[in-house]
């Protein structure tokens, strides 16, 4: 089953203004690399091993989801990915249990100095839900380890994802189908106008957020300017922090205190 959190996916218009706004938020950011369909990329890989991408498309994609959200929406949040224990397994049990997915889909990158890197998915139609994420080859390649997990603004991993849906029902449903538990907390959270679920995968958080009204105008807002997927995300940290909007391409982002 799911182990982690693998990383979360920014879909941005210009991929140098973004390494220089997320540098200048506190964040190391690496370079990534070239994707074959000529996506370009960054990363900010933390110690926990999860690592936020920063996706840029120099040429339009339009059968690709990820660049159609970009080009009716804006930079933003667009997926994010969850780490299996072992694919094959886990999506066969998430098709049992009716969770419609496309793949293991073969997916690869070059790095700025030539060396290729290989991974395998498995792809929701509805992202509502996570896409499944390993390696083929060694994980120090997609995800680097060393300095670069270490940022200025003191995060050290990702402490949760907020997901926009629609049905709460419905996507509490298939997360449960592919994460193989039961949500920790269901319900609504009064004043604030939306229904909440939360699923936990070791210390990260995964909650789903259904609005019902004005109170939860954002969110709404979200839901119809870009879809169902991830809505926001937050770090640990040392302490708690709100990062700066104009800077983050879209995404929101904050900091938690990991106590």
């Amino acid at each position: 089953m799911p182990l982690s959190i693998d990383h979360i996916v920014i879909a941005v218009a210009d991929l140098d203004a973004a390494v220089r706004d997320y540098t200048a938020l506190g964040f190391t950011v690496l370079p990534g690399g070239e994707h074959p369909r000529g996506s370009r990329n960054a990363l900010v890989v933390f110690a926990d091993g999860a690592y936020l991408e920063i996706i840029a498309f120099p040429r339009p994609l339009p059968e690709y989801r990820w660049w159609q959200v970009l080009d009716r929406a804006g930079p933003g949040l667009v997926d994010y990915a969850v780490l299996p224990d072992d694919l094959d397994a886990d999506l066969a049990r998430a098709r049992a249990a009716g969770i419609v997915m496309d793949g293991p889909i073969d997916g690869g990158r070059l790095q700025p100095d030539g060396t290729r890197i290989a991974w395998r998915s498995a792809r929701p139609p509805e992202p509502d839900i996570p896409f499944l994420c390993t390696d083929v080859t060694a994980r120090s390649l997609r995800v680097p380890e060393g300095a670069g997990r270490r940022h200025a603004n003191g995060v050290t991993g990702v402490a949760g994802v907020t997901v926009a849906v629609q049905d709460l029902a419905t996507s509490v449903a298939r997360y449960r189908a592919l994460l193989g538990r039961d949500p920790v907390a269901i319900g609504g959270v009064p004043g604030l106008g939306f229904g909440l679920a939360q699923f936990r995968i070791g210390r990260q958080t995964l909650s789903l957020a259904e609005p019902h009204g004005p109170a939860a105008a954002s969110l709404g807002e979200h839901l119809v300017r870009r879809g169902q997927g991830a809505y926001s995300v937050s770090f640990y940290g040392s302490d708690d922090a709100r990062l700066d909007d104009s800077l983050a391409h879209g995404a929101r982002l904050e900091i938690i205190r990991d106590l």
